[in-house]
């Protein structure tokens, strides 16, 4: 320390593996004195000193000096003291066991980074692990770009047996996204294909937040997320669901934005929204420093006790903001008007920001040599991390060693800095630099340089130019005009079927969305290179990914988009006679619509056309189609056509795994028909065949229709055994979808019984993974209500409204929960306040004429709810002569006797309410329905 500041003004001493007690603090600066009569006499003066410092001491008197003032993690470190005390509180209740979520939120150089840098210093301190990871701004990152920062670091400094312990079964997943993994872990076997791209998402998903949560147990976790406000979907996707996770675990995810660049239309704010209900979730908001606290950085960092006026023009020009404070007291430091000298009794000062930080920082790279100036404008255009080797051939006019000299100005004028993880690879300071340099740039002259980093990074990959392609592909974009719409739509491919391989849905769509746009313009400009099959070929291909994109991350009432897309490239397969990448298209996995018109069955009906009508390849498509035809068109009739010729072709073949999945769909689309003999006749086959295939899903869909069947009939007792398999093999599939299907009737089971807290912990689950599903927001409601949780139910409710809002109107399951939730809780606590939405609910769904009977029951049930409710006798009348006892009341843990009662009740008509009374008391004791009774 004394060799470093030899005939330099005294610096407040920094420390990067420890707090630094005050006594410490004078003891060094009374070291690095230039008077030589402060300066200790002898080295045993200098132990003396040492021996009366407790050195160790981490007690809380330490740690409020280390913190409010000086640096834990380098540089100087001023104020936010409450916000400190905040981001601690969080710490230490994750070291007992109680994960949490804070974001740091303010404008740019407001100090996100460097509070983020201070609590890391501290949490290892106290003994965690700290990961980082930097969203990037421009579109070139790969998906789950800060995940895979974060998890990288942590792989590289792990024992490979430590590392496959922690991991797991999911390191085959993991790696498919961090090939890390695969260079510690050799020889991991690849992750099974899953059948939907969503399920592969969320066992994606999943293993990464088991594989945390299983090493914070070892050691706590600390994972800093910067930049927040440049985050892709796929990132903030996988934010949200390990959220959900938190609970339980030893790990704090801290995450920064700039809350200027964040509207109501940014991505980042429906995250935000979704994180807002978590317990767990916290947000700190950094404003600018106080007087005081620049006063003392002025101090620590010049060395000088700076005069009343200079603080009071500092604090004014920049507002408190840290960086505008670094940059300014910087500039006065290199100019040298901060000496004691310059100081003294001058009492007016004019600090130099006419227009903000830009023009600070432009001060900055003024001092730099035109040669550094030029090489850092091309760097910029690279982006915010570059490379040696890319400038060593963008400079053609430098030498290597001429090119590193120039960098090592830039790195003594701070304004790059050194990637340590690899040798040759640098970063601007701060993304302001880069900014700023860009900015001085023409329009031009950014295009041209665009297309030159393209060339030269083609270069410096070779072969592994494919590898890089979300970073290639941003560079061809912005100089399109130069390096023409062929590499454009290359590079679109080979990373957009990437992102779709790592489950980065979100990502792959804006990918080929883009290069569509990018493909039909050249067409409409009159581009010869598009006027060919090849290019032809290509759209078709964008297409399809698009499609497949669509699907995965467009709600319900938007997937006719995805539809179209699929269609167009449907359409030129088809027409070039290309029959299997055609009937691919086609039989790509597609959600389940529940009354959600989208088109499909008209596409698949065009495939079928395509392939031999008893082929294997047609009965996989008849399989989709009969579900299909069910359940979005309530073509009923067709749906069991469709299934007779899928189940003959696959019995003819012996096809079992055809065989198993046309039997689920068929029984999946019986339920939405309320065919409850043919669903529990159809499942219990598929039952019998698990044995011979190893499907998840046909497992999981076989017990589901078993168990519900059982449900609906009062018979709870051999419902279980059903309802628990279902489970099983949803959590073995590991889809959202799928989970919160098993566990709505495991919920419906536990609450009928009483065991209101079995039932909230499945919900709660459940909600991690799929928290838009209306049939578990409705139950887990119900819950909370039967249990006297009132708050937790209204908080449910309101979230089943907002699904409700976000979906196009029409005969859904979400209109159909949304039709009796009020009703149900008006009747259960009195409260009344939302029969009209109920209402309007029940008849968007009875007035479409395309309504599955399971959607139009629910209505049903709403509407006699809301009759009872609001004794309205003609309604009831009417709805008491037409009820058809569809088993469906059994989905809320009672018969259908009891809404008669209630109906014949509002009528006036006494005998008849006990009769019906009397038969649910006797349901109830039968079934051992305990709440119900009561």
């Amino acid at each position: 320390i004394i060799g470093q500041h030899i005939n330099t003004p005294p610096v407040a001493p920094t420390f990067h593996n420890g707090t630094c007690p005050r006594p410490l603090e004078a003891l060094i600066m009374r070291l690095l004195s230039k008077d030589p009569s402060e300066r200790p006499e002898s080295a045993q003066d200098v132990f003396n000193a040492l021996d009366a410092i407790d050195l160790t001491a981490r007690g809380e008197t330490v740690e409020r000096e280390a913190t409010s003032l000086d640096s834990l993690a380098g540089g100087v470190f001023v104020g936010r003291q409450a916000e400190m005390d905040r981001l601690k509180a969080s710490l230490e209740d994750v070291l007992g066991g109680s994960g949490r979520l804070v974001t740091l939120v303010g404008e740019p150089g407001i100090g996100k980074t460097r509070t983020s840098e201070e609590l890391a210093t501290y949490a290892s301190l106290r003994g965690a692990q700290v990961l980082w990871g930097r969203c990037y701004d421009g579109g070139g990152a790969p998906p789950y770009w800060p995940w895979v920062q974060a998890i990288r670091s942590y792989v590289r400094a792990a024992d490979p047996e430590e590392l496959r312990s922690h991991m797991g079964a999911g390191a085959a997943d993991i790696a498919e996204i961090v090939s890390d993994v695969s260079t510690k872990l050799p020889g991991l076997p690849p992750p099974p294909e899953l059948e939907t791209p969503e399920q592969e998402r969320f066992r994606l998903f999943d293993s990464i937040t088991s594989f945390f949560k299983t090493a914070s147990q070892a050691r706590p976790l600390v994972i800093i997320l910067e930049d927040l406000h440049w985050a892709s979907r796929p990132s903030l996707t996988f934010l949200e669901f390990i959220a959900r996770e938190l609970r339980g675990s030893r790990i704090l995810v801290i995450g920064t934005y700039r809350d200027t660049e964040v509207n109501r239309r940014h991505p980042l704010s429906v995250t935000l929204g979704e994180l807002t209900r978590e317990r767990l979730f916290e947000r700190v908001l950094l404003r600018g420093l106080q007087r005081a606290d620049v006063e003392r950085f002025i101090e620590v960092a010049a060395g000088v006790s700076p005069p009343a006026a200079l603080v009071n023009a500092v604090f004014t020009q920049t507002e408190g903001n840290p960086l505008f404070v670094t940059e300014v007291v910087r500039l006065l430091v290199q100019e040298g008007l901060l000496t004691p000298e310059t100081t003294a009794g001058r009492d007016t000062w004019s600090v130099p920001i006419p227009e903000g930080i830009r023009d600070v920082i432009g001060r900055r790279l003024d001092r730099l040599s035109e040669r550094c100036n030029e090489t850092l404008s091309v760097a910029a255009v690279i982006g915010r991390e570059f490379g040696l080797d890319a400038l060593d051939i963008l400079i053609e006019d430098a030498s290597r060693e001429r090119l590193g000299d120039v960098l090592e100005e830039a790195l003594a004028a701070r304004v790059i800095e050194e990637i340590p993880t690899t040798v040759g690879n640098y970063q601007f300071a701060h993304a302001l630099i880069q900014e700023a340099l860009l900015e001085e740039l023409s329009l031009n002259r950014r295009i041209r340089l665009h297309a030159a980093v393209a060339d030269a990074l083609e270069k410096v990959y070779g072969d592994q130019a494919d590898e890089y392609a979300p970073e290639l592909l941003r560079h061809v974009l912005q100089a399109e005009s130069l390096v023409g719409s062929e590499r454009v739509v290359h590079y679109s491919l080979v990373a957009g079927e990437n992102a779709l391989a790592g489950h980065a849905f979100d990502e792959a769509e804006q990918i080929f969305s883009r290069a569509l746009t990018v493909m039909e313009h050249s067409a409409s400009a009159g581009s010869e290179q598009l006027d060919t099959r090849a290019a032809d070929a290509d759209r078709a291909a964008i297409l399809f990914g698009l499609g497949r994109a669509q699907a995965a991350t467009l709600p319900l009432f938007r997937l006719r988009e995805a539809v179209t897309s699929l269609g167009r490239a449907f359409d030129f397969y088809s027409e070039s006679g290309e029959v299997e990448l055609a009937v691919a298209v086609a039989a790509h996995p597609f959600p389940i619509t529940t009354g959600h018109i989208t088109g499909m069955p008209q596409l698949i009906a065009r495939a079928l056309d395509l392939v031999p009508p008893d082929s294997v390849q047609a009965g996989r498509l008849l399989s989709i189609y009969s579900r299909l035809l069910s359940q979005e068109e309530g073509d009923f009739d067709g749906s069991r056509l469709a299934f007779d010729r899928a189940i003959a072709i696959a019995e003819r073949e012996g096809d079992v795994p055809l065989q198993m999945q046309t039997l689920v769909d068929s029984a999946d689309a019986d339920i939405y028909a309320l065919n409850w003999e043919s669903a529990y006749e159809k499942g219990s086959r598929a039952i019998e065949l698990i044995g011979r295939v190893d499907d998840p899903r046909a497992e999981m869909l076989a017990y589901f229709s078993v168990g519900i069947v059982h449900l609906i009939q009062g018979e709870p007792d051999l419902a279980d055994g059903p309802v628990a398999a279902s489970m099983a093999a949803a959590e073995r599939l590991r889809h959202h979808f799928y989970i919160a299907r098993s566990s709505f009737l495991q919920m419906i089971l536990d609450t009928s019984r009483g065991n209101w807290s079995a039932a909230r912990e499945v919900g709660e689950r459940a909600l991690t993974v799929s928290p838009r599903e209306p049939r578990i927001l409705f139950q887990l409601m119900l819950t909370e209500y039967e249990a006297g949780n009132n708050d937790a139910g209204e908080v449910l409710l309101e979230r089943l409204l907002e699904v409700t809002r976000l979906t196009e109107p029409g005969p859904t399951l979400e209109y159909g929960y949304t039709a009796m939730a009020s009703p149900w809780v008006a009747f259960s606590i009195g409260e009344t306040g939302g029969l009209d939405v109920a209402d309007a609910a029940a008849r968007t769904i009875l007035d479409a004429s395309s309504a599955m009977p399971l959607v139009e029951a629910l209505a049903r049930l709403g509407e006699a709810l809301l009759a009872v409710q609001r004794s309205d006798v003609s309604a009831a009348e009417r709805l008491y002569a037409d009820y058809r006892r569809t088993g469906l009341a059994g989905l809320m843990g009672c018969g259908d006797d009891r809404m008669l009662g209630l109906l014949a009740f509002t009528l006036g008509q006494f005998d008849d309410a006990a009769t019906h009374f009397e038969e649910e008391m006797g349901f109830c004791r039968r079934v051992r329905y305990r709440p119900r009774l009561a």
